[in-house]
């Protein structure tokens, strides 16, 4: 059985319609809800939402303007998702701190309407190879960054796992993680994306997810699962056996 902490994040089915994530989700047992800002536009999400009983966890944005933010939002709020979370748009030839500057100054105005919409802020870190549309890379950055914007955090792992003092990090800002993304990378893997199955690579996902167990974190988790190692094995196989080897590890 699938555990009710677990989300599947939409981008593992990208392209599917509503009928088919719906198909998906009710499969592998899932409660909780990964989706991406374009699905909000859907007009049988709220419906579906209602009948099933699902919970949004979190939905992606990637940042362009503080009005497209706001209606993100109140599409967000609309049907009860918990946190919105941005990649912040790209630096260009700005040094790192003009480019978080310049984000904070245009996230500045859409925080108070999201507070207000019970939906919170949050960024995640993202690797250096996502420069083009992302400025916060390491954990550390992240939390620098959010600590800026007065944003939360989505932590994802497979981008930070091998950060020193990553559990010192973690232990931070715990109270501000909104969500935390699970995937693993096998080694020497030079296939981008390159993520791949919880338990089939070298991050040491079970030893994090009890440490932030330990710490006193109650959020969810989140499997992102996309590269050329899931569509090899197919994404709804490779979905069942990340929910069945996650849901494991919970429980135990």
């Amino acid at each position: 059985m699938t555990d009710p902490r677990l989300s599947l994040h939409a981008v593992g089915f990208l392209g599917a319609d509503l009928d088919e994530y719906d198909a998906h989700w009710t499969a592998l047992g899932l409660r909780r809800l990964s989706l991406v800002d374009t699905q909000l536009t859907d007009p049988g999400l709220a419906p579906l939402i209602a009948r099933r009983g699902y919970a949004v966890d979190t939905v992606f944005h990637l940042f362009s303007s503080a009005e497209r933010l706001d209606r993100v939002v109140d599409a967000a709020a609309a049907i009860g998702t918990r946190c919105v979370y941005l990649l912040t748009g790209g630096r260009g030839t700005a040094t790192w701190e003009e480019a978080a500057e310049r984000f904070c100054a245009a996230v500045a105005p859409c925080r108070a309407r999201a507070a207000d919409a019970g939906v919170a802020l949050a960024i995640e870190n993202a690797s250096a190879l996502y420069a083009d549309i992302h400025v916060a890379h390491t954990l550390r950055d992240t939390e620098t960054l959010a600590d800026m914007a007065g944003l939360d955090v989505v932590v994802d792992l497979f981008h930070c796992w091998t950060e020193a003092g990553l559990m010192d990090t973690v232990a931070r800002i715990l109270p501000r993680i909104r969500s935390i993304q699970l995937s693993d990378y096998v080694l020497g893997d030079r296939a981008l994306p390159a993520r791949a199955v919880p338990g089939d690579g070298a991050v040491p996902i079970e030893r994090f997810v009890r440490d932030v167990l330990d710490l006193g974190y109650r959020g969810g988790f989140d499997l992102e699962l996309i590269g050329p190692r899931v569509d090899a094995e197919g994404s709804a196989a490779a979905a069942r056996r990340a929910c069945a080897t996650v849901s494991a590890m919970l429980e135990r």
